[in-house]
């Protein structure tokens, strides 16, 4: 799979994202609209994980770390200085 697409595709999962309150933690969620090729490669990158029959996917530690600088790279600005709201 193209590097940028699946850059594009974490970038689109964190913008498009969701904090959830699962009583032990709070996870960023997002849902599945995405090609299936691109989200088995960033699960198996580490960057999201979940349950293969759920229609959502979360983004791990190190998959909000990535999709944090990819906003700088494709977006010029971090995500502390957008108008984005997480949670």
């Amino acid at each position: 799979m193209d590097e940028t697409i699946k850059e594009l595709t974490l970038l689109l999962i964190y913008l498009t994202s969701w904090k959830e309150d699962t009583n032990l933690t709070k996870v960023q969620r997002s849902w599945k609209g995405y090609p299936f090729g691109a989200l088995d490669e960033l699960n198996e990158e580490g960057y999201i994980d979940g349950n293969k029959r759920a229609k959502s996917v979360y983004l791990t530690e190190e998959g909000l770390g990535k999709a944090k600088e990819l906003m700088k790279k494709y977006i010029g600005k971090s995500a502390g200085s957008c108008n984005i709201t997480k949670g």
